[in-house]
């Protein structure tokens, strides 16, 4: 079994772009639910369906399969209502990979830096540029995000 152990920081500043390079994420969901969510995820040439189930705000079961391309833009297209799309920076800090996502379209303005663990209590060093900690709040899930665009927060 696949176990996600995540936690999810606003960032702050500039600094983070210049270590490492972007990729173009698209991704929409077929189910948004707390406890569970299917994701259909394309990243280049490659794509992915992706089932997550909650155990805690920080735990999460997950399973991820590679499927065709076209299959992914097909599930994209038709069945997700809104797609999410991001640059995503893979930096790595120590013996951690940080993931910083700058957000597009009805999500702009948002930059959020999420770092997988190995356990919920494990110690981290912080890179300047994290901001507030935001695991807890569920509206910075890219699920709640697919249905919530950030542009529409302050309405």
């Amino acid at each position: 079994m696949a176990l996600e152990i995540e936690r999810r920081f606003l960032v702050k500043g500039d600094a983070w772009r210049a270590l490492a390079p972007p990729k173009l994420y698209k991704q929409g969901y077929l189910s948004v639910e707390k406890a569970r969510t299917v994701r259909v995820r394309i990243v280049e040439t490659s794509a992915w369906l992706t089932l997550k189930g909650a155990i805690s705000d920080v735990s999460r079961h997950e399973f991820e399969y590679p499927i065709p391309l076209a299959d992914a833009q097909t599930l994209l297209d038709t069945m997700c209502p809104m797609v999410v799309e991001k640059h995503r920076h893979r930096i790595q800090c120590g013996d951690l990979c940080w993931e910083v996502d700058e957000f597009f379209g009805d999500n702009a303005g948002l930059i959020l830096a999420e770092v997988e663990l190995p356990a919920e209590d494990t110690p981290f060093a912080r890179p300047d540029w994290l901001g507030e900690e935001v695991t807890h709040d569920g509206r910075f899930t890219n699920a709640y995000l697919s249905q919530h665009p950030y542009r529409s927060w302050g309405a």
